[in-house]
């Protein structure tokens, strides 16, 4: 599993990381008995302190989608929940409320922004199949 850490984005990363794995978990992306890299490994990978990343799995942890597992780390547990397609982009939806306003700064239109996110969907589908 790899994060995508924006240290200018004005989420906190701890928070960045959060969504990540609610968003792989509620998508079926990743599921029960995945090992999460290591808290060293995250935090080595992106140049972040360890307490970060610790921070992170601990509230994961505590809502029950990560168990700890001996000698294992941190893996996906076991009756993580469902998640309907409704959950799922609730999860979306603020991501896209961003964008949505970022493109109205810009003065983009509609069109021109759906554009843009269709070929983000695409560049996305084919970096997830090389």
């Amino acid at each position: 599993m790899n994060f995508a850490i924006a240290p200018s984005d004005p989420t906190p990363i701890y928070r960045q990381i959060v969504e990540q794995v609610r968003r792989q978990i509620a998508g079926g992306v990743i599921g029960p008995g995945k090992e999460l890299p290591s808290v060293r490994a995250v935090a080595q990978e992106h140049a972040i302190n360890p307490m970060t990343v610790s921070k992170a799995y601990s509230l994961l942890e505590a809502e029950g989608l990560l168990a700890r597992r001996r000698g294992m780390g941190m893996v996906v547990a076991d009756h993580p929940g469902q998640s309907d397609n409704a959950q799922r982009q609730s999860l979306l939806r603020p991501s896209l409320q961003a964008a949505a306003q970022q493109a109205r700064q810009l003065g983009l239109t509609a069109q021109a922004a759906l554009a843009q996110f269709e070929e983000c969907l695409k560049e996305t589908h084919q970096e997830e199949r090389q």
